[in-house]
């Protein structure tokens, strides 16, 4: 019961988390100090989670998944539709690489779990394999980016948003755990450090990370 319980606190906060990105970036038209590899791979990777729980049956992570791979979307529009830099065939090769290979994982390994050989749980095994070490790749560009530029503008970025993402995968890392699932739980890890990481630069920058503020 309680598993489950994580399990529904990790699903509710996972899809708060963005909403707060999505109203400084989409309605406040703000995206300085957002890494738009970070915010590629914000859309490839809930896309490979939805699969996975489609694969093994978890509603958990379907439902989430999807809200969180539509609220990504509209991050990354905003992001391109901002910042015309961002938008050049180059920076697109080179911000959308690690996104388009984690898409073409999924699609292969979709592929293979319609064939006769291979059932869905063990098409997921690998899946979930795959976004696990996906994950430490995805999770270094955004406090890389504020660790390498300690001077940028980082108004773009919601603290509100962070503070979700760091409760959110603590409460993914205690349902993996609990449901042995490590795919989930090292993902959530990966997730928990990165965000603490974004969290602690801005407190040291802004002075305070208040929940309140979007």
């Amino acid at each position: 019961m309680l598993i489950h319980a994580f399990g529904i606190l990790g699903a509710a906060l996972s899809m708060s988390i963005a909403w707060p990105q999505v109203y400084r970036s989409c309605i406040r038209r703000r995206t300085s100090g957002l890494s738009a590899t970070a915010c590629m791979l914000g859309v490839a990777m809930p896309l490979g989670w939805v699969t996975y729980g489609l694969l093994i049956g978890d509603r958990f992570q379907v439902v989430t998944n999807t809200v969180s791979a539509s609220t990504g979307v509209a991050i990354l529009v905003a992001l391109l539709v901002t910042r015309p830099a961002a938008r050049t065939g180059r920076a697109l090769l080179a911000s959308a690489g690690a996104a388009g290979g984690v898409l073409l994982a999924i699609l292969g390994i979709a592929a293979s779990a319609m064939s006769s050989h291979v059932t869905g749980p063990r098409a997921a095994a690998v899946l979930g394999m795959v976004l696990a070490a996906v994950s430490l790749v995805s999770a270094v560009p955004q406090p890389l980016a504020l660790l390498r530029d300690r001077n940028q503008d980082i108004s773009g970025l919601s603290p509100l948003r962070w503070t979700l993402a760091a409760s959110a995968c603590g409460s993914w890392l205690a349902y993996g755990i609990g449901v042995g699932q490590p795919a989930v739980w090292a993902s959530a890890l990966v997730g928990l450090t990165s965000a603490l990481i974004v969290c602690a630069v801005l407190f040291t920058r802004r002075g305070v990370l208040v929940p309140a503020t979007a």
